[in-house]
């Protein structure tokens, strides 16, 4: 087992201070859910994923904005320095828009869902994303607008089946979304616990008057990650996380259930009670 983890391909996030705790980044090809409430900075966690990606380390990337319409993430990303049209028009970053379909709302995309909203022709779309600019990261935002559309479980379980093996097919590195606002054992009918690798939780809480943003790698299989929470800011470059220093408190209450849902048991290793192998 050791040998087929140090053989392991990591995809560095190119975080700051993020890939220090999962062994040096994502697994390459794994899926990872990111989950958090509003305003814990899940898209710009997506953003930062990709456009470092491209922009760095010389792997293209490509973002399905379910909620947001593409205008809205290309001025999300310029606040930080991330010039995504430039990035799209040397083929190195493509955006889909499924956020206009969804809205019924005329889009002048390139890669948009011009057929209504449904799991085919989004499939569709991502493979061709994927094949055209041969991607190696994809961020889909949000998975967390499926239920709406999805009312019946089994349909929705099976969408996000789809998806997830999609992905795996293309062997891309993907991160996924997912809004937890309510104490809600899942977000997706429990689906995504099948389909993710990894669970990375945001939160912002009030401490002591103050909003204060956090991260915990809940889950990340074959890998040595702490398990301790730990504070970050969002700065004019994007996320920061402070990995030296560490929290005390409980589990934010919106997404105490996902995590339990969704997170494997953690078992005991070297690391002791701070780091975990996540199988």
């Amino acid at each position: 087992m050791g040998d087929e983890r140090n053989n392991m391909i990591r995809i560095k996030t190119g975080i700051h201070g993020l890939d220090e705790l999962i062994e040096g980044g994502f697994i390459e090809g794994s899926t990872i859910l990111v989950s958090g409430g509003t305003g814990t900075g899940k898209t710009t966690f997506g953003l930062q994923f990709v456009y470092n990606g491209a922009a760095i380390f010389g792997e293209p990337g490509v973002i399905i904005t379910i909620e947001s319409r593409p205008d809205e993430i290309r001025t999300t990303a310029l606040h930080f320095g991330w010039d995504l049209r430039r990035l799209e028009q040397e083929n190195r970053i493509i955006i889909i828009d499924v956020a206009s379909s969804r809205a019924g709302l005329p889009t002048s995309e390139r890669h948009a869902l011009r057929r209504g909203f449904d799991l085919t022709t989004l499939a569709e779309e991502i493979y061709l994303a994927v094949e055209e600019i041969k991607a190696k990261r994809v961020v889909i935002d949000s998975l967390s607008v499926l239920p709406t559309r999805y009312n019946d479980p089994a349909e929705l379980r099976e969408y996000v089946y789809r998806i997830g093996a999609l992905l795996q097919q293309l062997r891309v590195t993907s991160v996924l979304i997912g809004e937890c606002e309510r104490p809600d054992p899942q977000i997706l009918g429990g689906a995504e616990q099948f389909v993710t690798q990894g669970l990375i939780r945001l939160n912002l809480e009030e401490t002591n008057g103050h909003l204060q943003r956090s991260l915990v790698v809940w889950k990340m299989r074959n890998t040595n990650h702490s398990m301790r929470r730990h504070p970050f800011l969002i700065t004019e470059h994007g996320i920061e996380v402070n990995n030296t220093r560490t929290l005390s408190g409980g589990i934010s209450e919106q997404c105490q259930h996902l995590s339990y849902q969704i997170g494997e048991k953690q078992e005991g290793n070297q690391w002791g009670r701070t780091h975990s192998n996540s199988r």
